[in-house]
């Protein structure tokens, strides 16, 4: 690899052909489902080969890269180079966007828009019509990207029909690295009498152990509801935080799934899921972190899937009581909550179709910089059900209308609210 000052990197060939062997060998090690890993693939392999050892640049090369890995068509699947200072507007911004028709042709409409993100700092409101980042026209399908170490500007137009740029800075330091704005994990507040609010946004780290205390502080500050609308639009999901609010969710123990690797693909995961080892409690404090791992080595020395199992915290006052709020953008960690409110009769799901994107995933390394992100196991609910790929259905379907919201009407908080009573 070689570069020059102000250029972009350039990769030589047999660079490019040692990164491209890499990756077919970290899937090949790796990949979850290797049964996609068939003819088909290899086929896709050759004919992609080509384009791949003859591209120009860094960036042709990794688009090169990711058309190939496209073709197995599941999620968590990536490829990049380390030294990328770029994000997309999902994790740069704590916003989602959906494309549709507007007076202003073809564009990306801001759907949701977390309190505490980029976006939402810079003023960006749901309906809010996307039109330019750093006076790049942005049309779909394109997706913009932005950089992490520098401000963007953003055009786009307000819910009052004008047209408006801010500007937006995705990422802070922290200590000698970037690190993504956040926004505000959990709000929570009553609606009118008897019935809560919670909305989580996403549920970040491993085990989660912050969010689970202020899902836990949350609930506890809403009193003696009745009721309880929990808003997972828009969560994009995030780690095991998520059992905790499964485990608010019903009073009793009970197991949620588990995410068995490569290895696990051909066992009859029926008869051997009551044998794994399970997780069923998030220490108070990241202290007791390291008492955990303690406990679990030896399933992740044997690579043995851990079932989530629910922490058993007794009556709420607003069990068989409410109503869980998604859309097309609730996804992973979110999903888990969704399918095991669902399969167990815990609430009532209101919105669109969840994202169907449930994977447990990794990076490697595979040379020269590059960083391969690949899925390493499926996601099943203690029924045997799989989500990848598999959009959850609402009970009662209420679509994100982009022009009602523009007026200020959050149609699908007031469907649950009708709902809930």
């Amino acid at each position: 690899m070689t570069t020059s000052p102000g250029q972009e990197m350039t990769l030589t060939n047999s660079a490019k052909r040692e990164v491209l062997e890499r990756v077919l060998k970290a899937l090949d090690s790796k990949f979850y489902k290797p049964e996609l890993l068939d003819a088909t693939w290899r086929d896709a392999i050759e004919s992609h080969r080509k384009g791949i050892e003859s591209a120009p640049t860094q960036d042709a090369f990794e688009l090169a890269v990711t058309g190939l890995l496209q073709t197995l068509k599941t999620s968590h699947l990536g490829f990049f180079h380390g030294t990328a200072k770029r994000a997309s507007s999902r994790a740069a911004l704590s916003a989602t966007y959906l494309a549709d028709e507007t007076a202003n042709g073809s564009r990306w409409i801001f759907q949701d828009v977390h309190d505490g993100g980029s976006a939402a700092l810079a003023g960006i409101q749901p309906g809010n019509i996307l039109l330019r980042v750093d006076g790049k026209e942005i049309v779909p399908p394109e997706h913009p990207v932005f950089p992490m170490g520098a401000s963007s500007t953003i055009d786009f137009v307000a819910n009052d029909g004008q047209e408006r740029t801010a500007s937006v800075d995705v990422a802070q330091p922290k200590g000698k690295k970037l690190q993504f704005v956040e926004p505000t994990l959990v709000q929570s507040k009553l609606l009118s009498e008897g019935i809560g609010y919670l909305k989580v946004a996403m549920f970040p780290g491993m085990i989660g152990v912050e969010v689970a205390n202020s899902m836990s502080s949350a609930i506890d500050a809403l009193g003696n509801i009745s009721r309880l609308i929990i808003d997972l639009r828009g969560n994009t999901g995030g780690g095991a935080g998520a059992l905790r609010l499964m485990s608010l969710m019903t009073p009793n123990r009970a197991p949620v799934g588990f995410s068995p690797g490569k290895r696990w693909a051909k066992r009859d995961l029926a008869a051997e899921k009551t044998r794994f080892p399970r997780l069923g409690k998030i220490p108070a404090s990241k202290g007791a972190l390291w008492l955990l791992g303690l406990q679990f080595l030896p399933a992740l020395v044997t690579k043995s899937p851990i079932v989530l199992e629910t922490e058993g915290l007794g009556t709420k006052p607003y069990d068989g009581n409410i109503v869980l709020l998604v859309d097309r953008h609730t996804a992973s960690a979110a999903e888990m909550v969704t399918i095991f409110a669902k399969e167990n009769h815990l609430a009532t799901i209101v919105g669109e179709k969840t994202a169907g994107r449930l994977l447990s995933a990794t990076s490697v390394k595979v040379g020269h910089g590059f960083r391969l992100a690949l899925p390493t196991g499926a996601y099943f609910t203690w029924n045997g059900t799989a989500l990848e790929g598999s959009p959850i259905e609402p009970d009662v379907i209420a679509d994100f209308d982009w022009q009602e919201r523009r007026s200020g009407v959050d149609a699908q908080l007031l469907k649950a609210l009708s709902i809930a009573g």
